[in-house]
């Protein structure tokens, strides 16, 4: 493939960086500390799927990847998810995907399948991937990654009128888990909604119906953690505000430790997220994680609670012990 066309490709297929600009998208703004890291996060997910959609090798993909600064690394990895996905969809032959999770992508596989969950949102149904040909746990992250983009881009309808991301669960099998998982994601974005400001994203976690909340606080500690833009002072009061779902956001934070864990990307708001909604420190969270994770093998035995639920609710219950509670 020419370099003129992967040009060509890579401009047609990636927002311009304007686009995850707080301003342009409507977001909160609480100042240029957080307004910096919330916009670097967005432009190191647009590079990443750039660099994808231009190269169309995991291998290329990743040489330029390894390159951005690790606090945003693990985003630039799933926007390259995304741009494989993309190309695997539109394009003759696949198996590109296939080959960044097996190999590049192996220790970003968290971050990697959220940006699957990306194209997913902005391809046809027909072309959509498979998700069973994915990690049995770990699948329901795609979901998490189409709920997320839902109401990051179209935050009028997902996050203002407080509608469900249900086109993929009215489409597919998993209909009946995708939903939460989904709303998992929705709950990310908040925090970018939100501008990682813990005093807008309560109050907007509180229009939601009582029953949508824990998926949201779990999202929320995730991108707290993960991405950050919030200082200790900031972290504590956010856990104090949410406090009947305090474990659901350690929960998320404790996943977003294992994902920085296993990228070799910890870095310090990590930790200083881990100890405020944890207790622990972030290899401590994250090796929790691994510890819960339950086996792959079999089929699941309830559609309400696959394996992946049965995970997040042992992994907060057994915060919570360690927690005192």
């Amino acid at each position: 493939m020419s370099n003129v066309t992967g040009a060509f490709r890579r401009r047609i297929m990636t927002p311009k960086p304007v686009a995850v600009k707080l301003r342009v998208r409507g977001f909160h703004d609480k100042g240029p500390r957080a307004r910096a890291v919330l916009e670097t996060v967005g432009e190191s997910f647009l590079a990443g799927l750039g660099d994808a959609v231009e190269t169309a090798s995991p291998e290329r993909t990743d040489q330029r990847l390894r390159a951005v600064d690790r606090r945003y690394r693990g985003f630039a990895y799933e926007g390259a998810a995304m741009g494989f996905a993309l190309l695997d969809g539109l394009l003759p032959g696949d198996g590109r995907t296939r080959a960044f999770l097996d190999g590049p992508a192996s220790d970003h596989v968290y971050m990697a399948y959220i940006g699957i969950g990306w194209a997913m949102a902005r391809l046809p149904r027909p072309l959509w991937p498979d998700t069973r040909a994915l990690d049995p746990v770990l699948r329901w992250l795609v979901y998490d990654g189409y709920g997320f983009h839902q109401a990051y881009f179209h935050t009028r309808r997902y996050v203002r009128a407080g509608a469900r991301a249900d086109r993929a669960a009215r489409r597919t099998s998993d209909g009946a888990y995708a939903l939460r998982a989904a709303d998992q994601g929705v709950g990310r974005a908040l925090w970018f909604v939100a501008g990682a400001d813990p005093d807008v994203v309560v109050p907007m976690v509180g229009a939601f119906p009582p029953e949508r909340r824990a998926d949201l606080y779990s999202g929320i500690g995730l991108a707290a953690t993960y991405a950050g833009g919030a200082e200790e002072e900031e972290l504590g009061r956010l856990r104090e505000r949410a406090w009947e779902y305090r474990w659901d956001l350690a929960q998320g934070s404790a996943f977003a430790a294992e994902a920085r864990v296993r990228a070799g990307l910890l870095v310090p708001h990590c930790e200083a997220a881990t100890h405020v909604f944890c207790g622990t420190d972030a290899d401590s969270a994250a090796r929790m994680c691994r510890e819960l994770r339950p086996e792959a093998e079999g089929p699941e035995t309830d559609p309400l609670r696959p394996r992946y639920e049965s995970w997040r609710v042992l992994l907060a219950e057994e915060l919570s012990q360690r927690g005192g509670v």
